[in-house]
């Protein structure tokens, strides 16, 4: 059953936790109701799918997700419809594929130390737990409860803590009449087509832009996610999947499709199964939660805005502990990597944002960087 719960707490923090993002895109995009819901209908198409047909296939929890940081710089964009948007999606899916066929990044991707690529998971999921006691500080009333049921329910399963605080949220959030229902409805599913628009300016302030960061700051650290809990990902199979995926929806409002850092995190981690050759079933579980996902979309979307934001922040920080402890673990083992994994552990920790691309990129580059001035210094030590 922790297969099951894993994968059902990855649906419900992926979802929950990013889902304004995407709302704000398709604000910015003057997206109709139906097509917003054609929208999240379709990456849930193609997160199940990808993590589906990924997972069975190379017997690996290979979990897909949206590019939110994709989501976020189209909802920042102006002056573009729905139509000019797609084309400009249909190009970055279209240059995912392209770059399936670009070994050298393969490469690239497999040569970072497991140390590194454990910190740079650490820093991430660390501002995720410590957002659980900075939400503490605003709902009190709501978190202080589900923490303490979590640490309760742990002593008797480490994963039935994160079920059991959620499930107590819930509870607490209607009996105490913190949900709200948003005003207006939606469908309850539907794929909306939009012929797509190929505009030039569309192609270089989204296209472009949301392959590179979707590159940069998704498929990097969620490769790194399954490095990190002792898998080698087949890299090519993997972007060229997502960019199918993404191919396929793109058409219908989806942006982009690609590796999942947090969401993987949690299914990949010891508290999902005790073997690691066993996980890759949670990827199948997680698929078909999405799949049920587009069936629904536009209920779910009513539902999952009706709960408060403190709830949401809390069972994703929860849910992250395990990792977080998994992650530390690693990114110190190594004392040869140790000065350079804690400044990649820094930067990943960070709010740093270049050219638009997060810290969980930069992070592997200053790792990296102090790996390269510390082998610089030894050559030359030697040499003296």
């Amino acid at each position: 059953m922790s297969l099951v719960f894993s994968a059902f707490v990855a649906v419900f923090v992926g979802f929950a936790a990013s889902v304004a993002v995407v709302l704000a895109a398709a604000e910015s995009l003057g997206a109709t109701p139906a097509q917003t819901v054609s929208w999240v209908a379709g990456l849930a198409l193609a997160k199940g799918a990808a993590s589906l047909w990924l997972s069975w296939r190379h017997r690996l929890p290979i979990i897909c997700a949206w590019s939110t940081p994709g989501a976020a710089l189209i909802a920042a964009s102006s002056g573009l419809d729905m139509a000019a948007a797609v084309g400009a999606f249909l190009l970055a899916a279209v240059l995912m594929m392209l770059t399936a066929a670009f070994r050298p990044l393969g490469a690239l991707i497999e040569k970072i130390p497991m140390p590194i690529a454990a910190a740079m998971l650490a820093g991430v999921i660390f501002r995720f737990v410590v957002a659980v006691f900075d939400e503490m500080r605003l709902s009190p009333g709501l978190v202080l409860p589900l923490l303490a049921v979590f640490l309760l329910a742990r002593l008797v399963n480490p994963f039935l803590g994160v079920i059991a605080a959620l499930g107590a949220g819930i509870v607490l959030s209607f009996a105490g009449g913190l949900a709200a229902w948003p005003a207006g409805g939606f469908a309850l599913s539907g794929l909306e087509f939009v012929t797509p628009r190929f505009d030039t300016a569309a192609m270089l302030g989204i296209g472009i832009p949301l392959y590179l960061v979707t590159m940069a700051a998704q498929n990097l650290p969620g490769f790194a996610v399954l490095r990190a809990a002792g898998y080698q990902p087949p890299v090519p199979a993997c972007l060229f999947a997502t960019g199918l995926a993404s191919v396929l929806t793109a058409p219908f409002g989806a942006h982009m499709v690609n590796m999942a850092a947090i969401s993987a995190s949690i299914c990949t981690g010891p508290d999902t199964h005790p073997d690691p050759a066993q996980r890759w079933k949670a990827g199948i579980v997680y698929g078909l939660a999405w799949l049920a996902i587009a069936a629904t979309a536009g209920l779910l979307l009513a539902l999952i805005l009706a709960m408060p934001k403190a709830l949401i922040v809390a069972v994703a920080g929860l849910g992250l502990v395990g990792s977080l402890t998994g992650a530390l673990t690693q990114a110190t083992s190594s004392e040869r990597h140790r000065f350079a994994a804690v400044v990649t552990f820094a930067v990943a920790a960070s709010s740093l944002t270049l050219f638009g691309v997060g810290s969980a990129f930069w992070s592997l580059v200053a790792g990296l960087g102090v790996l390269t001035l510390d082998a610089i210094a030894g050559r030359l030590r030697a040499r003296s």
